[in-house]
């Protein structure tokens, strides 16, 4: 799992001269300002199609009701968002093509981007989800003496006031006990005031994110991988910051713990990787598959069954007591174990097995027979799959693969799922890149999901005020939803086939925006 670093790959980690440094990135000040600019078009649009608590005193805001109520106020803010959002994109891929040398110049570089781009979405009214909401509503449930792995948020007096998805109504917290402190504390400062929550919790995902940028790096140069290039597919990627700091997801702090964790565990301070990753999953608990790849990096290179079984125990023992002391707290138990299966109850129609059980309810039905019976029967197919590919790679391969092997487990489990979410995606990315994404096919895949999941969040979420078309309250939605959909997709056509300078990204052939990594 620990590979010596060729000397090639080390490339910037000495302190190059004036000339070297200069010449290691081609002027990277217009992909920075590019994307700021792109942020902030964010920021605009969100303030008119942006989710905000029925609650929000910004509604009360004479530019909040131009934005939200007039056709000409959405119109704007639907164009700065999709414009925004990939022009984002189209910064993204130029500040990596302006990169000769991957050193500290590069690094430099992406930190410069990661600031000013993600500091402007501080601000924004959350974007592409509402989850935000839904933890406020979950900080509520603590807050009043609820156990919130028994109770939805409709157990609240005017739950709905919160602004929350009607899925978290009565749905049990799929959260560890970590994350409901937090929700805790931040619903207990603020009186649930919307926006001073929503502020905390991007602060608590900046926490993540800082985490991120601080371990991508070292478990990248552990690994043989160049570590500013590896900074760069993942923190300054727009799907990473759209996520955790427009969208306000816990997920984060989930990652960036993990892979803290991960890294002492690679470095032989097990015991405190153990707890860095058992705190990941007191946030949400889809880390626990890191713990069996734990067992096995602390069992040793050539270690036998009965020693490997002995880790495997003691890495259980240590994370799940921890676990256990954490419950007694409050006496909530693991509860939310019973959560987990919320997410999970839904699917979308780009998720491989989600699109395999929309084709088989669709034909059954045809024969009216109970379609939608079957595709449950695909969805259970995938988990067994799932389980099937994280068990080969727990038991099968080379030691010093171990955390690419982790990292494919984890994917495992986010394709073989009937509903993917763009997060799901940033979960992914950092520990592809941090074990290896090379300069053919693997990046050009990237930049392809990438540019998908953009276009599609641009489109996906949005919050229109119903009443712009009173014939039909559904018709302002769709409308809102089609032409984000239609610019974001033109400009991502645009970047892949007509656009001089990044078309050549996405092509078969090797061009000049696709340097050898340094």
């Amino acid at each position: 799992m620990t590979v010596p670093v060729p000397a090639a790959q080390k490339a910037g980690t000495a302190a190059p001269t004036a000339d070297a440094a200069a010449s290691e990135v081609d002027n990277p000040r217009s992909p920075l300002i590019a994307g700021f600019i792109g942020s902030m078009f964010m920021v605009f649009g969100s303030l008119g199609v942006g989710w905000l608590a029925p609650v929000s005193e910004l509604r009360r805001l004479p530019l909040f009701i131009w934005m939200r109520t007039e056709g000409a106020g959405v119109a704007l803010s639907i164009v700065l968002l999709a414009i925004g959002g990939m022009l984002l994109v189209r910064a993204w891929l130029r500040l990596g093509q302006r990169v000769r040398v991957w050193g500290l110049e590069a690094r430099k570089a992406t930190l410069q981007a990661v600031v000013a781009w993600g500091l402007p979405m501080m601000f924004t009214v959350p974007l592409f989800s509402r989850d935000v909401y839904a933890y406020i509503g979950q900080g509520r449930l603590m807050v009043e003496g609820m156990n919130p792995y028994k109770n939805g948020i409709s157990a609240l007096p005017n739950y709905f006031q919160l602004g929350a998805d009607k899925m978290w109504t009565e749905a049990p917290v799929p959260y560890g006990q970590l994350f409901l402190w937090i929700e805790q504390f931040v619903v207990w400062v603020t009186n649930v005031q919307p926006e001073a929550s929503i502020m905390l919790f991007r602060l608590v995902a900046l926490v993540g994110i800082v985490l991120c940028i601080v371990y991508v790096p070292k478990l990248a140069e552990l690994h043989g991988v160049n570590p500013h290039r590896a900074l760069w597919l993942t923190a300054a990627n727009p799907l990473f910051l759209t996520n955790f700091i427009a969208s306000v997801h816990n997920d984060a702090l989930m990652i960036g713990l993990a892979l803290a964790g991960l890294y002492y565990c690679a470095t032989r301070r097990v015991i405190l990787g153990i707890v860095l990753v058992t705190l990941s999953i007191s946030v949400k608990p889809i880390t626990i598959v890191f713990l069996p790849f734990i067992g096995l990096l602390w069992a040793g290179k050539g270690a036998s069954w009965p020693r490997k079984f002995l880790y495997w125990f003691l890495t259980a023992g240590i994370s799940f007591g921890l676990l256990y002391a954490l419950s007694l707290v409050n006496g909530f138990g693991f509860g939310w174990i019973n959560g987990l299966s919320a997410p999970g109850s839904i699917w979308i129609w780009y998720a491989p097995v989600g699109l395999i059980g929309l084709v088989v309810a669709s034909i059954f039905n045809v024969f009216g027979l109970d379609g939608w019976g079957m595709a449950k029967w695909v969805y259970d197919a995938g988990k067994v799959l799932m389980v099937g590919a994280v068990a080969w790679q727990i038991f099968r391969g080379d030691y010093d693969r171990l955390m690419r092997r982790l990292t494919l487990a984890f994917a495992a489990i986010v394709i073989l799922a009937p509903m993917i979410q763009s997060w799901y995606v940033v979960w992914l990315i950092p520990l592809f890149a941090v074990t290896g994404i090379r300069n053919d096919w693997q990046v050009k895949a990237v930049y392809f999901i990438v540019s998908f999941f953009m276009v599609y969040a641009i489109s996906d979420q949005l919050d229109v005020f119903p009443y712009l078309q009173s014939e039909d309250l559904g018709l302002a939605l769709t409308l809102a939803r089609n032409a984000a959909a239609i610019i974001a997709l033109l400009f991502a056509v645009y970047l892949i086939f007509v656009d001089p300078k990044t078309k050549s990204l996405f092509r078969k052939r090797d061009e000049p925006g696709l340097r050898p990594i340094i």
